[in-house]
């Protein structure tokens, strides 16, 4: 009887985390959508983009941040260096020299290299947007998205919007239309959860905020991008995302077992930074925080219990067939690593497997590989990725 209550809630809980949440989602709608008001406004804006060692990317970056569809008076890009060792500085500088019409391009420049949040922490004073839009160095912006972004804020509720994240070029990398797929995912999940007033954090490639709620958080905090955004929720206001702001990031860019496994590691600090939302409670946020991060990390340990319950079930004929089920999903997972299947849905078990494996590899570094090195891995490499 134990065995069989530990199939099945592992069952339960991989089915609820990835097809009944979103499906719950689509029906919580009908009770608690909560309409948000949107107007053509031109706030004046700082779009802040923070930056280490990115010199092959960091001139196309700021040539996209010039081409934006925004009143050139009421923006300004802001470059902060962590204390870059290549040549982004210097790039950065010669464009400025150049000079020309459009927004104002300043460089901050700080020498040492401290992490993200303590770049953010030093910049945000010296911005004069009443709104910031944060992006990454590596991420493209749709010439529309700043318009499309700070249109939310026409609504005095909103304290912070995320933009959407997508993928390019996905023929040119090993895994790039398993990414697309699950990036897709991932904003469905995130634009129903913003309609009822759940979201938590945001698309680090683009999201913004009004300046006067920036919460200073620790500089040895990680996930930027959910712990800025996450912060105006206790302050009664919410979060909105917008789909027609879009941040374009090549397929290549999202490659490496190492990003899951940093994936992971933010996902299981994010659950450390849950209490924020316990006081004063916010129970929608709380739900869908729960429901969306907290799941993904019980997954993986979900599917070892489903597997080795499954086999300790064999003398029953269901389980024995589901057991055979389980085998082919992991032997199409297993030669889904080896070999470009096709249709490229059937390298969908590889990719599911992939991103799940990546919790026991951290849960590895954190037991046997001194953990506070691997937490300080962690912290360094999240923070710039």
């Amino acid at each position: 009887m134990i065995v069989k209550l530990v199939f099945w809630i592992s069952a339960g809980t991989t089915f609820y985390v990835y097809a009944g949440y979103p499906l719950l989602l689509e029906l919580m709608q009908l009770l608690f959508r909560r309409p948000m008001r949107k107007e053509a406004i031109t706030p004046s804006v700082s779009l802040l983009i923070a930056a280490y060692n990115e010199a092959g990317v960091i001139a196309t970056k700021i040539s996209n941040a010039l081409a934006l569809d925004y009143p050139s008076h009421q923006l300004e890009i802001v470059l902060a260096s962590d204390g870059s060792t290549d040549e982004t500085v210097a790039i950065v500088r010669s464009l400025i020299s150049m000079g020309g019409r459009g927004p104002t391009v300043r460089l901050l420049e700080f020498s040492e290299n401290r992490g993200k949040l303590a770049v953010l922490n030093d910049c945000i004073p010296q911005l004069g947007g009443e709104i910031v839009v944060f992006s990454d160095a590596t991420s493209m912006l749709a010439s529309n998205s700043l318009r499309h972004l700070v249109a939310n804020f026409a609504d005095p509720e909103v304290g912070a919007v995320s933009g959407v994240y997508t993928v390019v070029n996905h023929c040119q990398a090993s895994l790039g239309s398993q990414e697309d797929f699950y990036w897709r995912y991932e904003t469905f999940l995130k634009a129903q959860e913003a309609k009822i007033g759940g979201l938590t954090g945001a698309h680090g490639s683009l999201y913004a905020m009004r300046k006067s709620l920036y919460p200073f958080p620790p500089a040895g905090a990680i996930n930027d991008d959910f712990v800025i955004p996450t912060s105006v929720l206790r302050l009664g206001f919410r979060i909105a995302y917008e789909t027609k702001a879009i941040s374009y990031e090549e397929a290549a860019e999202m490659e490496g077992f190492g990003r899951r496994v940093r994936i992971m590691a933010g996902n299981v600090e994010q659950l450390r930074q849950a209490k924020s939302l316990l006081w004063p409670l916010r129970p929608l946020p709380l739900f869908c925080f729960l429901s969306h991060k907290g799941g993904r990390v019980l997954v993986p340990s979900a599917l070892l219990a489903l597997f080795l319950g499954n086999l300790l079930l064999w003398h029953s004929p269901f389980y024995r067939w589901f057991f055979w089920a389980q085998i082919g999903f992991y032997v199409l997972a297993f030669v889904g690593a080896f070999r470009g299947l096709r249709p490229k849905l059937l390298r969908l078990p590889f990719y599911f497997c992939w991103i799940n494996a990546a919790w026991f590899v951290w849960l590895y570094r954190v037991v046997f590989c001194r953990g506070g090195e691997a937490s300080y891995q962690a912290r360094t490499h999240a923070a710039w990725h």
